[in-house]
């Protein structure tokens, strides 16, 4: 028989195993803690990869920009050069248009002047056809007088005859010249309209190209406006150009930083991870040699009710209630609708009923037991605790908390407490509560055997 330790060894012991559990729950604490630096070192890695990603968007973009600035500015000099030609031929066209307007303004004041003149001619040539009307009068007066007189006045007949046809001539003559002084007054009055109307058009160009003028003088301005305009887009581009090559090495310096730190921190958490399991292990030491702590009575207890787990199971399955491919099938279908994921197997219906009556009671054995339920090797747990075990609602938080039942727990203390093999194991470990929030708990957990098959675990779970 092996010798029992003596009183104070005992009394080492049970120190041993309390500064174990105490040194568990400080590990554990801190692996949380590296846990937290290690998602948010994570998480800034990402975001880095993203921000870098958005810094070459930003430099390839503003590469474009900086090309688009370039041309906008050399387009804008060709436009400044277009448009200043062609202010200046609106400009020579409006000088000309004034010359223009300026001498049909004269021509239809000449016409004016041509129109009078042509008035006093034609007055004066009536004035000469009514003199030679009288002097034909007069002339066929001294002929007749001259007949009178006979033989004396046959030299004064041939004078009167002379004059005679000179008046006739003269009549003939004025006609003529006041035909055509009403006709050149016709083409006069004509050319006075139409000067006139020319003179009106002109005017309108005239009053349109001062008008496109002022235009063209503001489109100058315009485009002198945005010349400067586009030479302040490619001069920020350029400093943003600047700016973005500075950025790109300190994203790198930052981002090997991160990758440095990230990899120290994951080296740290594998550390911490080893510590623990030594704890632990000083834990199982220390009470395998005799040693006594406050979790000795829910080791006891855990350990009793997986034996009767197991004792069930192999009830159920003698009584045909379960089939061992049943009892140990690993295949999980999910269960559509569900956040948390909840999963099911073949073997839930009957689990749901042999299970509480042996895992309810254990919440009353200590009011810091949180939860008593069965896993199996992979971490998936059927049946938890009525409080732990309720219809899923649209808060995803809330289900986190309240409805753990039909879910696969594969985190580190879920799968070994599934699979240990050893007569219990103690785990210290942050519970996930949902929402952000942890809780420090102890997790005892005994291996569940079935014809000297293992098919899991039970878990106790308790605070300190």
């Amino acid at each position: 028989m092996t010798a029992r330790p003596d009183l104070p060894e005992i009394s080492h012991l049970n120190d041993l195993a309390g500064s174990a559990s105490t040194l568990g729950y400080e590990i554990v604490d801190l692996a949380g803690f590296l846990d937290m630096i290690e998602r948010q070192a994570q998480d800034q890695r990402t975001a880095l990869t993203v921000l870098s990603d958005s810094a070459n968007d930003i430099e390839t973009a503003n590469g474009a920009v900086d090309v688009a600035a370039t041309d906008l500015v050399q387009s804008v000099a060709r436009t400044h050069a277009d448009v200043g030609q062609s202010v200046e031929m609106m400009r020579d066209l409006g000088n000309r248009s004034r010359d223009v307007a300026a001498w049909v303004q004269d021509l239809s004041d000449r016409s004016d002047a041509v129109g009078k003149t042509l008035a006093a001619v034609k007055a004066n040539n009536m004035q000469i056809a009514a003199i030679s009307m009288q002097v034909n009068t007069l002339a066929i007066n001294a002929k007749i007088e001259a007949a009178r007189a006979g033989d004396a006045g046959l030299g004064f007949a041939v004078v009167a005859e002379a004059i005679n046809e000179l008046s006739q001539k003269t009549k003939g003559a004025a006609a003529e010249i006041s035909a055509n002084i009403e006709t050149l007054t016709h083409w006069i009055a004509a050319l006075g309209t139409e000067s006139t109307d020319v003179a009106e058009q002109a005017m309108g160009v005239i009053a349109q190209s001062t008008d496109t003028d002022r235009a063209l003088g503001r489109m100058e301005q315009s485009v002198n406006d945005t010349k400067r305009e586009a030479a302040r887009i490619a001069e920020h581009s350029a400093q943003v150009q600047r700016a973005i090559a500075a950025f790109g090495p300190n994203m790198l310096g930052i981002g090997q930083s991160i990758a440095q730190t990230f990899d120290g921190i994951v080296e740290a958490h594998g550390r911490i991870e080893r510590l623990v399991d030594t704890s632990e292990e000083i834990v199982q030491s220390s009470a395998a040699l005799g040693g006594m702590t406050e979790d000795a009575h829910f080791i006891d207890d855990v350990r009793r009710r997986a034996v009767a787990v197991g004792a069930a199971f192999e009830h159920a399955l003698a009584h045909g209630d379960l089939s061992e491919a049943s009892l140990f099938d690993r295949t999980y279908v999910p269960l559509h609708n569900t956040k948390p994921q909840q999963v099911a197997t073949s073997y839930n219906d009957v689990l749901d009923r042999i299970l509480p009556p042996i895992q309810e009671p254990a919440l009353d054995v200590d009011s810091r037991v949180v939860f008593c339920a069965a896993v199996d090797i992979n971490g998936y747990l059927p049946t938890h605790n009525t409080k732990f075990s309720r219809p899923q609602s649209d808060d995803e938080v809330w289900n986190t908390a309240n409805s753990r039942n039909r879910r696969i727990f594969d985190d580190r203390v879920g799968l070994k407490a599934g699979r240990n093999t050893a007569p219990f194991l103690l785990q210290v470990y942050r519970r996930d509560m949902g929402g952000g929030t942890f809780k420090m708990m102890k997790d005892l957990s005994a291996p569940i055997f079935v014809h000297g098959q293992h098919w899991g675990g039970l878990r106790l779970a308790y605070t300190f």
